[in-house]
């Protein structure tokens, strides 16, 4: 069983940066993807990024490209997500998620193991 927690989320004007961290536990993960994905109100959960088990793969959703920016640490277990030039259509409660697998993959059905969310609201 592997759990993830995140962190670092709050409330930022708009064109300002925050970054998100995501600490897993539990089971050892090995060659497992990580994603971030968003909900805002009213919206459909949302691809934001992915990033592969050596961290040299990784994706962004279109709407994020060149603004944010995954990383991830495996020694310390913990994710994050560098959130530059906020906007306030950023404004979402933002999930880690992880699963098994090394190939990128956009769909949230790939990922077994969720954090709670950590709130992110954009001021415009």
């Amino acid at each position: 069983q592997v759990q993830l927690e995140e962190s670092g989320g709050g409330l930022v004007q708009a064109g300002g940066s925050l970054r998100l961290s995501c600490a897993a536990s539990g089971s050892t993960l090995s060659n497992y993807r990580m994603g971030w994905f968003r909900l805002a109100p009213g919206m459909e959960r949302e691809f934001v990024a992915f990033i592969g088990w050596t961290g040299s793969s990784t994706s962004y959703a279109d709407s994020v490209k060149g603004r944010f920016a995954i990383s991830r640490d495996n020694a310390k277990n913990t994710r994050y997500l560098q959130m530059n030039s906020l906007k306030p259509e950023d404004t979402a409660v933002y999930y880690c998620a992880t699963g098994a697998g090394l190939s990128e993959v956009r769909m949230a059905a790939a990922y077994a193991y969720w954090g709670q969310g950590t709130q992110v609201t954009v001021s415009s």
